[in-house]
């Protein structure tokens, strides 16, 4: 059956929103902000090798920073600690340099499906499509409420199944795995991961439910 241009306008832009509004969450919380405000939540673990909460600040910014930043590994493999050994051994480097990559892969991926909403919105408001529109981000939103609800559940049931699964998805064998003692795991213990989750699902769901109610209100049956 042949769809009409404004029910596959519709349908893009359904498709399109649950990612923007996922990747929206993941870039807030890829800033410096996010640490300082996590170390400082009550119950945060403290760091049983020896990091002050100061310490942890000090070295999670330039980490999460290196992430989004156009500087090459070297950014990271020089930063020392106060005896002067480095930071990050030779493994944690490597699997920073990954995740790097797989961060700014769905950055562009992001930034591709922004452009997309917008110009759809833009041909939209040239063709007189502007319901078609409103309807695909009401849908959308509803659309990402059901997929992050799917996801929370899973995470809830068991959060280090479905932390091992999410790093299955985009790395290689063990190589997300490291010691209690690494620099990684004590700037970034597990409770730094699954509120990070928590900040995102919750940040999705809201987004999704005010753009689904919000637009719902505005588009004409």
């Amino acid at each position: 059956m042949k769809l009409s241009p404004a029910s596959l306008l519709t349908g893009l832009v359904t498709l399109l929103t649950p990612l923007t509004l996922l990747m929206l969450g993941v870039r807030l919380l890829l800033t410096p902000l996010f640490p300082a405000i996590e170390y400082q939540m009550p119950g945060f673990p403290p760091d049983s090798y020896g990091f002050s909460q100061q310490d942890r600040l000090t070295w999670a910014q330039p980490s999460i920073l290196y992430l989004v930043n156009d500087q090459p590994l070297s950014y990271l493999a020089d930063l020392r600690l106060a005896d002067g050994s480095p930071l990050y051994n030779e493994r944690e480097l490597s699997h920073m340099q990954d995740v790097k990559n797989v961060v700014q892969t769905l950055l562009r991926v992001w930034y591709l499906h922004l452009a997309g909403l917008m110009g759809l919105a833009l041909w939209a408001g040239r063709t007189g499509q502007k319901q078609a529109i409103l309807r695909g981000l009401s849908q959308g939103g509803f659309l990402t409420v059901a997929l992050l609800l799917g996801l929370g559940a899973f995470a809830a049931i068991s959060f280090w199944e479905f932390f091992a699964w999410f790093h299955s998805l985009f790395f290689a064998g063990d190589t997300w795995l490291f010691s209690y003692s690494d620099s990684l795991i004590r700037l970034f213990p597990l409770r730094f991961w699954q509120d990070a989750v928590l900040y995102l699902v919750g940040f999705a769901l809201l987004s999704g439910l005010a753009l689904g109610w919000g637009m719902k209100q505005s588009v004409k049956y």
